[in-house]
């Protein structure tokens, strides 16, 4: 019979985190993973013998004191984790239709302002009001700089909407649009993401910007090794179908093989809304089902990976994003003939030559509705069932379409190309486990912010919840969530002390 201390449900982040923690913390974990690869957004994949990333193509806040490098060095990978700074003069760089100059975002606040000050001479005032609202939001979070606190604290800024408040910052439109450049980091949306989302990323990414060299996956990897480490079990090819409770407590869960089990707590990396799909219990009210199911998830994306041929296309040690429009949040709102309206590119250097650039991720954003003939099959390496060529074609049009826009900016790019594959929203879909392919889950609304907010806990004293749908996504805020998600069973008081002392 499997039995255990803690079960876990998806090795994703937010998973393998709690893992690590709560094993280096002497509880016995499982964790349970129905693919064949572990670390869900983490994943990589190689083609043409080239590393791609799936969801992490750049980190923030792994400078010795931050609170990512921190926390990683509290679960013990640190320090194994093969790192590569971004440029400290561009971190990022924005450009637009029609607009011959790229816009630099630099690292380290005063030199933030300082490189943009460059392109906007008179927006000083400006530039320092929006640098000093990033750190007084992040200041009012008292998890993100690793202290204990109360909601009372962050209540006062949940409703600072993003658009509203970087648009008031100046009449001249490109700042402020340059500003909002990069919200595909976490889909924003015009007049709804609230300004706390866009200040908790931009903020780590203003302190310190780094690429996994080869690839998100070691987190992974090195997470994982932390759990068997201390005597912990990961099991892959498990889909977990049902979460049984009985009374007023989860007894075990059991997956599609018809396994059993068992353990005294029990945590689910799923979406809440799939968690609640699994769960068998009475003690779960309909009123609480409703309102999960009905939150609405943020848009997906399409990702053009492209193999590049050695020694043709210059590495940049940066990540670009391009608007082919004038309004930066309006990327989501398309029609067949205006898509796409804009992309982020990720560049990965050559291994042996980093003056080369061997690969390319290109994202834009897609709805899942597109793929609505093929929303009934479901294709990853353990269960491989090809979507036809009628798929295929799709798919390769689309991509199409975004290298046109890239080459309004490289135009020489389809010379250096040596293949691409595309991961479409029915991929994010089938891997990730989010029924519409969403990439960062729950959206988030300023007029509303409560109602987002899903707790760790549920109303069944042993079942928790994970990963990047409760407080924030991206890898800081997954690790974070790892962190409250953990305390159920820890002392915050102490664990955040040996956060901060590790």
């Amino acid at each position: 019979m499997h039995n255990y201390d803690v079960v876990i449900i998806g090795s994703g982040l937010g998973g393998l985190s709690c893992g690590a923690i709560l094993s280096k913390n002497g509880y016995k974990v499982c964790v349970l993973e129905k693919n064949k690869q572990i670390g869900g957004c983490l994943q990589t994949f190689a083609r043409d013998k080239t590393i791609f990333d799936s969801g992490v193509h750049y980190v923030g806040g792994l400078e010795p004191g931050q609170n990512l490098y921190q926390l990683f060095r509290y679960m013990g990978i640190m320090d194994k984790l093969h790192l590569k700074r971004l440029d400290m003069d561009s971190f990022d760089r924005i450009s637009f239709n029609g607009d011959p100059k790229e816009y630099k975002m630099a690292q380290g606040y005063e030199r933030f302002v300082q490189t943009l000050l460059q392109d906007f001479p008179g927006e000083e005032k400006a530039l320092r009001e929006y640098c000093d609202m990033l750190r007084y939001i992040c200041d009012k979070f008292p998890l993100y700089n690793l202290r204990l606190g109360g909601f009372d604290e962050k209540e006062s800024v949940l409703g600072i909407d993003a658009s509203e408040y970087i648009n008031s910052l100046s009449s001249n439109k490109r700042l402020t649009q340059v500003l909002a450049a990069n919200n595909p980091l976490y889909a924003g949306v015009e007049r709804k993401t609230p300004m706390y989302v866009h200040a908790l990323v931009l903020n780590s990414y203003i302190e310190s910007s780094w690429k996994c060299v080869n690839g998100g996956s070691q987190i992974g990897k090195w997470l994982s090794r932390a759990i068997l480490e201390k005597g912990g079990t990961i099991l892959k090819y498990q889909d977990v179908k049902r979460i049984v409770a009985e009374g007023s407590a989860v007894q075990y869960v059991e997956t599609e093989k018809g396994e059993r089990y068992y353990g005294k707590y029990f945590i689910s990396n799923a979406h809440p809304a799939n968690t609640l799909d699994m769960l068998e219990s009475d003690v779960i009210r309909p009123a609480y089902r409703s309102r999960i199911k009905s939150l609405e998830n943020s848009n997906s994306t399409i990702l053009v990976n492209v193999v590049l041929k050695p020694g043709m296309f210059p590495h940049m040690n940066y990540n670009y994003y391009y608007h082919d429009i004038d309004n930066v949040w309006d990327s989501h709102t398309y029609t067949d003939e205006t898509w796409p309206r804009s992309y982020a590119m990720f560049i990965s250097p050559e291994p042996k030559d980093h003056r080369f650039a061997n690969s390319l991720s290109i994202m834009a954003y897609m709805n899942i509705k597109e793929f609505a003939p093929w929303v009934d099959t479901f294709n990853t390496v353990t269960q491989e069932s090809p979507r036809g060529e009628a798929y295929e074609a799709f798919k390769n049009a689309k991509a199409e379409k975004v290298l046109d826009l890239v080459e309004k900016r490289f135009p020489l790019l389809r010379q250096c190309i040596q293949g691409y594959y595309v991961a479409t929203p029915l991929s994010f879909r089938d891997y990730i486990g989010t029924y519409d392919g969403s990439m960062y889950g729950v959206t988030k609304d300023a007029a509303d912010p409560l109602r987002s907010f899903i707790s760790t806990r549920t109303k069944l004293p042993n079942l928790f919840l994970t990963g990047q749908n409760l407080n924030m996504h991206g890898i800081l805020g997954v690790s974070m969530s790892a962190v409250v998600t953990c305390a159920e069973l820890l002392d915050m008081e102490k664990l955040l002390h040996e956060i901060k002392q590790a």
